[in-house]
């Protein structure tokens, strides 16, 4: 299994729509890098999911429900589909992430712009001890 980590804006698409929804289709990602993150999930891989803005937590799990496809839309880029797995028991703020000098090499702290990134399993391990 791989982990990876999705940013979103609450106000555009939040955790808690995509539990309402049950599933949902991430789309809309327009970078190179990002793109290439999605070509490598897998089903039953799982990504943290970020809300960016006022927030800049680390706030569910989600499970990657479909593999990469072209978008409908525009098919040079692509989507996955993605189910909820649970909530944090308490959102994990960049900050605290940030002052952990175990995740130092974390992509969220290197290279915080990009919207698709991968985590490795002590990284993601690490967060969720966390949220605890």
């Amino acid at each position: 299994m791989n982990y990876w980590l999705l940013k979103t804006e609450p106000d555009t698409f939040s955790w808690d729509d995509l539990v309402r929804d049950k599933k949902a289709v991430w789309d809309g990602v327009r970078n190179f890098q990002a793109r290439s993150n999605m070509k490598a999930m897998k089903k039953g891989d799982w990504a943290f999911i970020y809300h960016t803005g006022d927030e800049k937590s680390v706030v569910g799990i989600a499970e990657v429900a479909r593999e990469f496809y072209p978008e409908p839309k525009d098919p040079d880029w692509v989507a996955v589909d993605l189910k909820p797995v649970r909530k944090l028991k308490s959102p994990v703020a960049l900050s605290v992430i940030k002052a952990d000098k175990s995740l130092a090499a974390m992509v969220l702290v290197r290279v915080a712009r990009l919207s698709v990134q991968p985590v490795k399993k002590e990284e993601f391990d690490r967060v969720l001890e966390m949220s605890e």
